[in-house]
């Protein structure tokens, strides 16, 4: 009989694993691992597709972690990415060039609060498409759905944006 576990992040079930996980980044062990099968599938089967983005900004999103230096620049960098993705409409491209611009001007993040629900599809179902083409809607609706769940902070990543380009 299988064992299963609710990530804190995320709240699926995955099946218990014994293995590393993120340092600050609140996943279980077993959410981490299929993190990195997707990734892997990414990287290899998908020659690192441009949805890439999105993966890593709507599972750094979805896994908050504890208020720390790291958890707290990680969850506004990738909400900061997921905005530029969703509201102003850039290329992954040119979200990762901002990103650097962005964090160079070194702005003072805080933590925010995590909304209870953090979005209706996570990494486990991502890692259910049986193609590029299936894992790209896939993701593109996990990336809406996890910005679409931290809606109450909309404003202030909007502002942060604002003042740091």
């Amino acid at each position: 009989m299988i064992d299963f576990e609710k990530c804190p992040g995320c709240k699926a079930q995955f099946p218990v694993f014994d293995g590393p996980t993120h340092p600050y980044i609140g996943a279980s062990e077993g959410c981490w691992k299929v993190y990195g099968e997707v990734l892997a599938k990414e990287y290899g089967e998908y020659q690192y597709p441009d949805i890439h983005r999105l993966t890593v900004d709507a599972y750094a999103v979805q896994h908050p972690g504890k208020p720390s230096r790291q958890s707290i620049q990680s969850v506004c960098v990738h909400l900061l990415a997921l905005y530029m993705a969703f509201e102003k409409k850039m290329a992954a491209r040119d979200i990762t060039f901002a990103m650097r611009q962005i964090l160079a001007k070194e702005p003072t993040f805080h933590w925010l609060e995590p909304p209870e629900d953090l979005g209706s599809i996570t990494v486990q179902d991502v890692a259910k498409a049986k193609n590029l083409e299936e894992h790209t809607a896939l993701v593109n609706e996990w990336a809406k759905s996890v910005w679409q769940a931290w809606s109450g902070h909309h404003a202030l990543i909007r502002d942060i944006f604002t003042q740091a380009t």
